[in-house]
């Protein structure tokens, strides 16, 4: 009976677990990381820190429960890792999907009309959150990335390529084109990164990976690289939210799914590529034997991250400011917006900032707390609504997944919010289900079977209540 291990590489942890062929986890482990912001809207994390995670993590199982038969990896998308291919060490902190420090550089770009051919080439409109302008700061800010590229040395991926790397002792270059699709510098029809995209943004392909099916064997593990034995292979690869949805067991067109954690993601598959007009983005959800599948996806930023914010100035762990939210019916009249780092999907602001408006006197803490959490639904049904808009029809139900998604009280206001059900998933890892899932196609296996049937919220909120509250929100926003 083959076993993966499968690492689900997060912004604020890595996680990893080991699992069968009939989809029983057999083992967890986790280790956290911290995201450093040293200048405003700069948001970067430690590449060697994310590898000495995994590492962790796979050390944790592995002493446990001996070598897996094969390695799925799940990550964080959009963070760029740029690193010195004779020394395997990065040259920069690597700057992750949050980080804005090239939305002057994205604005320009779009003055000078460049926007539309970004879109009909690769799904998704000029931002900082995606790797090519981060590409670009890199090689025009770090001193030694010229020469480096120059010299054939330089090595700029996101994080599946860089744990590629490490794990197989830098034997293997290569990244999946469900992550790939989200660089920027990836054509989706032709499925290769561009040359013309990456002069648009002041980029080079020349150090890029090379792109491949999500179900493609990568390479084996190096000696030395982990606690793993050499030899064992890497079997599949994809972004997270990709892996999410692959984890829910969508294969066809008509579910969306929605990833809470520190941002959020919505994704549904399209029956081809797609071009939102709509706030939304076109993208590749993987490659496998059966060709290509695109989905429409709308990203933001500050999701749960918004409760740990919120927690933090109120001097609360997230556990408690949810309890402190349901001691009062509503939020007062409160609405938190909680655009730390700009606004992601369907609005695309990234001059926006967070604002708490509405106070009064009368208000408490438990306002704030639960105008934190109405906030994260909020966000969630603005993406659900562009959604719609694209698709051209309404979609019956929302499935849920992401740490914050073991939350009821989150789940029920998204329910009532949406004004339809809301599918809990059973387990917090689905992003490394679904990969892990993937990982079994090799031994020809059909899909795992779920570990139990998702918890169902149906809406109780009245329809009008919860048009009262997206008409705040949207009142809120246009100050914001």
């Amino acid at each position: 009976m083959p076993r993966i291990l499968a690492i689900d590489q997060g912004t604020s942890s890595t996680k990893a677990i080991l699992m069968d062929e009939t989809g029983a986890i057999l083992a967890r482990a986790s280790a956290p990381l911290t995201t450093q912001y040293p200048q405003d809207g700069w948001a970067e994390q430690s590449a060697e820190a994310i590898w000495a995670s995994v590492q962790a993590v796979i050390a944790v199982i592995t002493a446990a429960h001996g070598a897996a038969d094969g390695i799925a990896i799940a990550n964080q998308r959009e963070t760029l890792v740029v690193w010195d291919a004779a020394t395997s060490a990065p040259i920069c902190p690597a700057p992750i999907w949050q980080c804005r420090r090239t939305a002057e550089a994205c604005a320009a770009l779009v003055a000078e009309g460049h926007d539309a051919a970004v879109v009909a080439a690769t799904g998704l409109g000029i931002n900082p959150l995606f790797p090519a302008s981060k590409l670009s700061w890199v090689l025009d800010n770090v001193p030694q990335a010229r020469g480096l590229l120059a010299a054939g040395r330089l090595r700029a991926g996101t994080v599946d390529a860089w744990l590629l790397w490490n794990l197989t002792g830098g034997a293997v270059f290569a990244t999946d084109h469900s992550n790939a699709s989200r660089t920027q510098l990836f054509d989706t029809r032709s499925l290769r990164f561009s040359d013309d995209l990456a002069r648009v943004f002041g980029a080079t392909t020349a150090c890029l990976p090379e792109p491949l099916p999500s179900d493609s064997r990568f390479g084996e593990t190096a000696a030395g690289a982990t606690a793993l034995p050499t030899g064992v292979p890497i079997l599949a690869m994809m972004g997270d939210s990709h892996a999410a949805l692959y984890g829910h067991g969508v294969r066809a067109p008509g579910t969306v799914k929605a990833t809470y954690g520190t941002g959020s993601s919505l994704m549904t598959l399209t029956p081809g590529r797609v071009a939102s007009t709509h706030g939304l983005s076109g993208t590749i959800a993987w490659t496998d034997r059966h060709g290509t599948a695109h989905a429409l996806e709308g990203n933001i930023i500050v999701s749960a991250q918004a409760a740990a914010f919120m927690g933090q100035i109120l001097g609360l762990p997230v556990g408690e400011l949810s309890d402190l939210a349901q001691t009062v019916p509503d939020a007062g009249g409160v609405t938190f917006v909680p655009a730390l780092a700009g606004l992601g999907a369907p609005h695309w602001n990234d001059a926006a900032r967070g604002m708490i408006m509405g106070m009064t006197h009368a208000n408490t803490r438990a306002h704030l707390a639960r105008a934190t959490f109405e906030a994260i639904c909020l966000q969630i049904a603005d993406v659900l609504t562009a959604m719609q808009a694209d698709i051209g029809h309404p979609l019956q139900a929302l499935r849920a997944d992401g740490g914050a998604s073991g939350n009821p009280f989150l789940m029920q206001m998204q329910a009532d919010i949406l004004q339809c059900p809301v599918l809990q998933s059973p387990v917090e890892e689905v992003g490394a289900l679904g990969v892990a899932a993937m990982a079994l196609t090799h031994w020809n296996l059909g899909r795992p079977a779920d570990p139990a049937p998702p918890s169902v919220f149906q809406p109780v909120m009245s329809a009008e209540q919860a048009a009262a509250l997206r008409a705040g929100w949207t009142a809120a926003l246009a100050r914001v």
